[in-house]
């Protein structure tokens, strides 16, 4: 079947972009990251939240419902995940294109009790290409810069390998850039500034058929998100990701203001998996990127419909419609 990333894409870079054409990835490869928490809490048939966490075969069936409504364009998975879905042809007949994770840095690591996100991020990959190839033929690369020339060193030369080998199997990728997870001193605009340089440095020495499809990285203001998707719209698609859950008024914050200021790809994580309704709110967040309703109101009709449906929300509505991502108050 005819993949809609594929479509969208096309129309992006033939500048016939419109709303409708937005982007939006579920990001299921946390697994990577977190763990046994990655599925997230147990919840009742009210959606109430237990204790204890959900397994990996509730994680898969959440990407198994999200993938037949198809209200995203990617399902992004590990690569143990995404061999198990991929082998249940869950997407043979699907305008969804899977993807998998390629490399797994330290700073991702978000393991209970650990404390890896206090040390400068290095390179590591347990995906290897030879295997997931044969799966899929799109995965995620993850870059972070630091400010140091040893550890961003490393983490150049890992892309670049990453890059020889995706090339030997013409296989695409997306690029993800985090903000440091360490203090450099810098407020969220001077951190703007920093990584929108290091991404155009980054790519600048790539060859086309090298390139990214597109990026993955943290909404640093308005001022950071227009000067980068302005830069060379004709090649470089720039996308966000969701970082955590926060409230639902973050989230449909976070997607109104980026792709106001010129992202087409969502691609989130925690913000989808821990809602109490993961496709309601997929479905009211591309509402809001297409303007048929502002994000206020969105998390209005959003406890609304989860009232109709008899499901709990983990806030009173009042608290689900503060904003409480500083970046989005800029």
């Amino acid at each position: 079947m005819n993949k809609s990333l594929d479509k969208k894409i096309l129309k992006i870079k033939n500048n016939k972009y419109s709303p409708r054409d937005f982007i939006i990835a579920d990001a299921k490869d946390g697994d990577l990251a977190m763990g046994i928490t990655t599925p997230g809490s147990k919840r009742n048939e009210n959606g109430k939240v237990l204790k204890g966490y959900k397994n990996l075969v509730d994680y898969k069936n959440a990407m198994i419902s999200m993938t037949k409504s198809n209200l995203v364009d990617i399902m992004l998975m590990s690569a143990s995940v995404g061999e198990d879905l991929v082998k249940r042809n869950l997407f043979k007949n699907s305008s969804i294109t899977p993807a998998i994770r390629m490399n797994d840095t330290t700073d991702i690591w978000l393991m209970r009790n650990g404390n890896y996100r206090k040390t400068n991020p290095r390179p590591f990959r347990s995906a290897q290409m030879n295997k997931v190839s044969k799966l899929v033929n799109l995965g995620l690369f993850s870059i972070t810069f630091s400010n140091n020339v040893d550890y961003d060193l490393a983490m150049l030369n890992a892309y670049k390998e990453y890059r020889i080998e995706a090339s030997k199997y013409k296989f695409k990728h997306f690029l993800e850039v985090f903000n440091s997870p360490i203090d450099l001193n810098m407020n969220i605009r001077q951190m703007g500034d920093y990584i929108n340089d290091c991404i155009i440095k980054a790519i600048a020495g790539q060859t086309k058929d090298e390139r990214p499809l597109f990026l993955k990285i943290a909404y640093n203001g308005p001022k950071a998100m227009e000067e980068l998707a302005s830069f060379d719209p004709e090649n470089l698609i720039v996308g966000i990701l969701g970082g955590s859950k926060g409230t639902t008024r973050d989230c449909f914050e976070l997607i109104k203001k980026a792709s106001q200021y010129g992202a087409k790809v969502a691609l989130f994580g925690r913000k989808i998996n821990l809602a109490e309704d993961p496709i309601l709110l997929v479905k009211i967040m591309r509402e809001v990127v297409e303007s048929n309703i502002k994000p206020k109101d969105a998390v209005k009709l959003y406890h609304s419909e989860l009232k109709k449906n008899k499901l709990i929300p983990d806030r009173k509505l009042l608290k689900d419609l503060e904003v409480t991502e500083k970046v989005l108050k800029l």
